[in-house]
């Protein structure tokens, strides 16, 4: 098996376990690994360090599959690894798995690049790694092995795939998909989930416990919720007694199906209303016009995938939560959030704290924010905590 071999005192990551190796802690290739090629990481010292998968078009050149030495990278590899990961989640949920939910959470189940969420009878995968695109009739075997299925459907159609050098990949891999959208129950609620065109998998699992906390604080309330996309936060609140929700996103077929989700549901359609707009425009818009909200929502798109971009991105969060604190009635409560990876919590909340500052607002958080549970992190890859928010009230 092709070796690399770390240049001198840059093993001490993975010592700690970290599962990601850059080509600048690399002193020499053995061999002549190609993409997604198992490889043996040795120290300076030739000290056995971990296994991994090649991706030579990435600075990340190698993430770590195993810190085991007797354990091969194989078919009965993502077997194991998958029905831990499943295991997990059962755990997590005290039983059974609710028909819509993640299963494999890349490097924080040990799977690095490897997402899998499921929509009832139909698991959707994202396989953004060289190593994970190797693996790929293993994993989706491995996935109706532990969770029978109908189908296994790929959605590898991301920036991470150009990153290491891999084309998008979007069709089944296994099984025949449902046409049109995937219904699925939340709480009660009823949404269609596009697995095709709709972003990520389909459908922002990621926030579930936080549209609950949403829909919790908003009876009665005029609602706000940018960047909506099928209306998932706009549901909860509504489910809840709001008195008005306003979504607005920048697709129309996002808003066509939010729309579709408050008539499948039952729920008054005067009380929701949409509008196709750039939200930091309609924001704007809205702050001359004096417009003010009891409850508003902030869940803009990744604005920083890396370091570089955070200065940039930055800039951006500030603005936008800058406007919508100004949009606050008193007494009212933000909801904001940032899914950039390169973000940290205590970043993220020294920008939202400084636009509190220039909108002269006093403000208090009442919730720091995360991912849902089953989207689990490893202590070795905080990494893998990229969804950060706050929920705020003005007094």
């Amino acid at each position: 098996m092709p070796e690399l071999v770390l240049a001198a005192k840059r093993e001490r990551s993975l010592l700690r376990r970290h599962p990601w190796v850059f080509s600048g802690a690399i002193q020499e290739v053995r061999g002549e690994p190609g993409p997604g090629d198992p490889v043996e990481i040795l120290s300076r010292a030739g000290e056995w360090l971990a296994r991994g998968t090649y991706s030579p078009a990435s600075a990340i050149r190698t993430r770590v599959w195993t810190f085991d030495r007797d354990e091969p990278l194989d078919a009965a590899f993502c077997q194991r690894r998958v029905q831990v990961a499943i295991d997990l989640r059962r755990r997590i949920y005290g039983g059974e798995l609710p028909a819509a939910c993640r299963l494999l959470n890349g490097e924080g189940d040990g799977l690095p690049g490897v997402i899998a969420d499921r929509y009832g009878d139909t698991i959707v995968v994202q396989l953004l790694t060289c190593g994970a695109d190797r693996f790929r009739s293993a994993l989706a075997e491995a996935l109706g092995a532990a969770l029978p299925c109908t189908s296994v459907f790929e959605r590898s159609d991301t920036d991470a795939r150009t990153r290491e050098g891999l084309e998008p990949q979007v069709g089944p891999i296994c099984g025949t998909p449902p046409e049109g959208t995937i219904a699925i129950d939340e709480d009660g609620i009823r949404f269609g989930v596009d697995i095709r065109l709709g972003h990520k998998t389909g459908f922002y699992l990621d926030q579930r416990e936080n549209r609950r906390l949403v829909g919790s604080r908003s009876a009665g309330r005029d609602v706000l919720n940018c960047f909506c996309y099928t209306g998932g936060f706009s549901l909860h609140a509504l489910a809840n007694g709001a008195a008005s929700t306003l979504s607005i996103d920048s697709s129309q077929e996002a808003l066509n199906l939010a729309a579709e989700h408050v008539r499948a549901n039952g729920f008054a359609e005067d009380r929701a209303e949409f509008q196709q707009a750039d939200v930091f425009r309609a924001l704007r818009t809205f702050r001359d016009a004096r417009r003010d909200f009891d409850l508003i929502v902030l869940d803009p798109p990744k604005f920083a995938d890396t370091q570089g971009q955070l200065a940039k991105a930055s800039r951006g969060y500030k603005d936008i939560n800058l406007l919508g604190l100004k949009l606050l009635r008193p007494g009212g409560e933000l909801f904001t959030f940032s899914c950039s990876g390169a973000m940290t919590p205590d970043l993220f909340q020294k920008i939202v704290a400084d636009a509190a500052l220039d909108a002269h607002r006093e403000v208090v958080v009442l919730h720091e924010l995360r991912q849902a549970p089953d989207h689990v992190v490893s202590t070795a890859f905080p990494e893998g905590h990229y969804l950060t928010g706050l929920h705020l009230a003005v007094r």
